[in-house]
């Protein structure tokens, strides 16, 4: 304390004040001009097939392609398990990973985004089938009607093929129960006349009807389309089912498929005659018709592909299923489609990766050739 005084002396400290650096004013540049053009993440951006561009082309009547990724979200044609109306959405989800820039594959040789896709959706009623099926008729028989964006031909077989002499797009499908597929050769048959249809399934989809349908839109479900577009008229008798397992009433299922117009490769024949002899068979079946693929992911074993509505034990690999569809380009294709996909009971990346495979297919004019890879895999010395 100092003296005389009943407080304590004041200490002092003594501070030296130095520049505190101002923040920088904030940026006035731009995104487009720091970052370039927008690029979504897989797991980011709005959710179209493989990213590709999404267009509502039933209502713009001015948006052209050679080929359009099809969603059809109807599954009141289902015997079983319900759910593949989410298959579009499904399938677009497993995509994520997919997109144009990066979709060359070893396996093909191809980058199938090369021409001009659109992924689009057709609105389809959920609460009448006569109507739904009407309006899938409808939005694929628009899609045909379109002139292609490519100003040279994009596939000069089809000019040859259609009925009206000019190249139409091609259309590959998303299912849905297998149902679609009966709207869809109904539009694809004003264009070519009747068509071969390329099925794989673990079902012969040829039956005239389940026990308990009495009314005539019950008959048409997802097990018995192809029996109504054979007594319409709209299939050729040169069809062919691969990858059958399902069990039947008697051999008479198998009288009335024939009578249908198709032969069938079993599940069990590619461990008897190999995946060669299996394309073989499909293309001499086929032969130069117009065909139609149709995929029902329940043609690849549960234990792989579980989100189906029929499921069957024993079926093939997807490494199965896509070696036998590479070998089959350069056959005649008109379209095609993935369906039965149920996301409820699966992930969609399977039928998303077959997609690619089929829009890979309408792009090759021949099956892709074995690459030389012997310096790989050196040989041993006896």
């Amino acid at each position: 304390m100092s003296p005389g005084s009943h407080f304590p002396a004041r200490l002092t400290k003594t501070y030296t004040l130095s520049a505190i650096p101002m923040p920088k004013p904030h940026s006035q540049e731009t995104w487009l001009a720091k970052y370039g053009k927008q690029v979504d993440q897989p797991f980011s951006g709005p959710l179209a097939f493989s990213h590709l561009a999404y267009a509502r082309c039933l209502e713009d009547e001015s948006v052209d392609f050679d080929i359009a990724i099809l969603g059809m979200p109807f599954d009141t044609g289902t015997s079983y398990r319900p759910g593949a109306r989410f298959g579009p959405y499904g399938i677009r989800s497993g995509s994520r990973r997919q997109r144009g820039i990066r979709a060359y594959t070893l396996a093909w040789g191809n980058n199938p985004y090369e021409q001009t896709s659109r992924s689009l959706i057709v609105p389809v009623s959920p609460f009448d089938n006569a109507l739904a099926i009407d309006q899938m008729e409808v939005a694929y028989s628009s899609l045909l009607a379109r002139s292609i964006s490519s100003k040279v031909p994009a596939w000069k077989e089809g000019a040859i093929l259609a009925k009206d002499g000019r190249e139409h797009p091609r259309i590959v499908s998303m299912g849905g129960d297998h149902t679609i597929v009966l709207p869809i050769l109904r539009a694809l048959y004003k264009i070519y006349g009747p068509i071969s249809v390329i099925h794989f399934d673990a079902h012969l989809d040829t039956w005239s009807g389940y026990p308990g349908t009495v009314t005539e839109q019950s008959h048409i479900s997802h097990g018995t389309f192809f029996y109504t577009a054979s007594q319409e008229g709209l299939i050729s008798n040169n069809s062919i089912h691969a990858g059958i397992r399902c069990k039947l009433a008697s051999l008479g299922d198998i009288e009335n498929d024939e009578s249908v117009g198709f032969h069938f490769i079993t599940s069990d024949d590619i461990d008897d005659y190999g995946v060669h002899a299996i394309i073989r068979r499909i293309r001499e079946r086929v032969g130069d018709s117009p065909v139609y693929l149709s995929l029902d992911i329940d043609v690849i074993d549960p234990g792989l592909a579980p989100g189906t509505g029929t499921p069957e034990a024993g079926g093939w690999t997807s490494r199965e299923v896509k070696r036998i569809i590479r070998g089959l380009a350069g056959l005649n294709f008109i379209g095609a489609d993935v369906v039965e996909v149920a996301p409820a009971y699966d992930h969609g990346i399977t039928a998303a990766d077959i997609v690619h495979d089929l829009l890979s297919l309408l792009v090759s004019q021949i099956p892709p050739t074995k690459r030389n890879r012997s310096e790989m895999w050196p040989r041993d010395e006896l």
